[in-house]
């Protein structure tokens, strides 16, 4: 009987799933394009026009190790309103894309992140049920130019177009600049927990009804 040599082939189901998305919206109020990998080093470009969420969104990529693309055009001639929340629906949109079915994630992620005075808490579930409990107390109303109110707007816009469940307490803090900068640290870490693949659950959904 002759025995031919074959080359190894290993099983599609060995190579893990690019989990990146890229996503573009655009309204006659804003163009705005977001792409990540959830795996990758932390590397961020954003360039949105507002310079504190540029900041922000850089803690997001450094702290979560997520690979982010931020480019946003917008009606900042009016306020930052618009542009702010945009990016964050594009944002929850890349973020959904990416986690797909949501197959193999760890799901919940939890972190308290200090920052000098300042000590947040945050708790996140991919549930595919959009919930936030926010809980900032912002003392005040800018951070350079940048309306502190919109911090709940964009974290709102990010839960409800990834369909997570979110909770953002602070247990101390009297600093604006590091609230703020504390609550997006914590939700960095908290995503990046969550959305890691649990090796005992392999390509299985992380619920007891099968489904997300």
């Amino acid at each position: 009987m002759e025995i031919i040599d074959r080359p190894s082939v290993p099983p599609a189901s060995s190579v893990p799933p690019a989990r990146a998305a890229l996503v573009k919206r655009t309204t006659l109020e804003t163009d705005v394009t977001a792409s990540l990998n959830l795996d990758g080093v932390g590397t961020c470009k954003a360039s949105t026009g507002i310079p504190f969420l540029d900041h922000m969104l850089h803690q997001i990529a450094s702290h979560g190790l997520i690979d982010l693309d931020v480019q946003a055009i917008g009606d900042l001639e009016i306020d930052d309103h618009h542009t702010n929340e945009d990016v964050g629906i594009t944002l929850g949109q890349a973020l959904a894309k990416a986690v797909g079915d949501r197959s193999g994630i760890s799901r919940f992620g939890h972190f308290i992140a200090p920052l000098d005075e300042a000590l947040i808490e945050v708790v996140l579930d991919f549930s595919g049920r959009p919930h936030l409990s926010y809980n900032l107390q912002i003392p005040n109303q800018r951070i350079g130019t940048y309306d502190t109110e919109l911090v709940k707007e964009f974290f709102s816009a990010v839960v409800n177009h990834c369909q997570m469940t979110l909770h953002i307490r602070q247990l101390q803090g009297g600093n604006s600049h590091h609230i703020v900068e504390a609550a997006f640290k914590a939700f960095a870490r908290a995503m990046r927990m969550a959305v890691e693949i649990d090796p005992r659950r392999a390509t299985g959904i992380p619920s007891s009804k099968g489904v997300l």
